[in-house]
């Protein structure tokens, strides 16, 4: 009976923490609320997958109860053998036709999903971007507006957007949970995916293959926006400044700083002529996270600056020459920070990323 009780508890105890911790995470970080076409696909399979096993275990349970009630063992039936059904051809057909077409009904719709989220025929006439995963970070390269952007891609809401994407290193997998599904990005060959979200938003993004030290902190994010606020973005890059002038005094310090030590890696303009060498800078005044994983503010900047391998270990600024030379400090990089938040594409941010940075910091 203790044994009992005991196994009661623990059941008890793990059925609480499943429901504690079911209410963990962040919001447009999860496949169970589709927001996206993509991912509205695998959640429609994964429902025809639990329903179909539901069933077979109602059956099976059903059968093995009945079995067990009809055909249990009644006093003074110690020496009765049962009826043997060796043989018998109609359950040996029943038990091998139904199991097949269990798999016909999970394998047409996954085999549907699989072919219409692999369709390219809108592609010529869809928003094209390039994307190159790189330890570790992301760059989107926009093809036909000819900007490119790092940690953050921008697309209109309601509208296909094909993704064409390649690693400069080692195999990385692109996956944003309430959009799409995942696809691999390997540096042998270029796959291509397309996305389509439902809502304007901020969807967190995350790379689903280690690649790494900070394989887990490889985050990113998609900016879900209205057709008019994404013109208005693309727009505003075209037209960002290699020349940029800092307005303020700290920020103009803080210029030449970067100019001696980080403008041979990191871009402040948004042409695709750029090489990709470290994330491009262009609208950072506007990003929603530092390193795609701390919150957007000064001191994080600072800290980032200061000691990347802190916040990602094994990131490739770990080499940057003014780090071994230790050339910057903390009031150094508080003027770097200074620059990098003046740059910007858009006066102010899109409105979802203002209410992700409003509810950041409301929390």
């Amino acid at each position: 009976m203790k044994d009992w009780m005991g196994k009661i508890r623990t059941l008890s105890l793990f059925s609480f923490l499943v429901i504690i911790l079911s209410a963990c995470g962040k919001d447009n970080l999860t496949a169970l609320v589709p927001k996206g076409y993509g991912a509205e696909q695998s959640f429609n399979v994964i429902i025809i997958s639990i329903l179909v096993m539901i069933v077979v275990f109602v059956v099976v349970m059903a059968i093995y109860l009945y079995v067990i009630l009809k055909f249990r063992q009644r006093k003074g039936q110690e020496d009765h053998i049962p009826k043997q059904t060796e043989g018998n051809k109609t359950l040996e057909m029943v038990w091998t036709v139904i199991p097949i077409l269990l798999l016909i009904i999970i394998a047409v719709p996954t085999i549907v999903s699989t072919y219409d989220l692999a369709d390219e025929s809108e592609k010529e006439n869809s928003i094209n971007v390039n994307v190159t995963g790189l330890q570790f970070w992301w760059n989107f390269e926009y093809a036909n507006e000819e900007i490119q952007t790092s940690q953050e891609l921008y697309i209109p809401v309601d509208e296909r957007i094909y993704l064409n994407m390649m690693s400069s290193d080692v195999i990385h997998s692109f996956w944003v949970p309430s959009i799409s599904g995942k696809m691999d990005v390997s540096p042998e060959n270029e796959n291509t995916m397309y996305i389509e979200a439902f809502e304007e938003g901020v969807y967190w993004g995350k790379c689903t293959e280690f690649c790494g030290d900070s394989h887990s902190l490889m985050d990113f994010k998609i900016v879900v926006v209205s057709q008019e606020e994404y013109d208005q973005w693309v727009n505003g890059m075209e037209n960002t400044d290699p020349e940029y002038t800092a307005e303020a005094a700290t920020a103009q310090e803080g210029q030449e700083l970067f100019e001696n030590s980080c403008i041979s890696c990191h871009a402040i303009d948004a042409s695709a002529n750029n090489p990709v060498v470290g994330p491009n800078l262009a609208d950072f005044g506007n990003r929603t996270k530092v390193g795609g994983v701390r919150d957007f503010s000064k001191e994080e900047i600072v800290s980032w600056i200061v000691d990347p391998a802190e916040i990602k270990p094994g990131n490739g600024m770990l080499d940057a020459p003014y780090l071994e030379e230790n050339s910057i400090g903390q009031e150094e990089a508080e003027k770097i920070a200074d620059f990098l938040m003046e740059l910007k594409a858009t006066d102010e941010p899109v409105d979802s990323v203002q209410q992700f940075k409003d509810e950041a910091n409301d929390n």
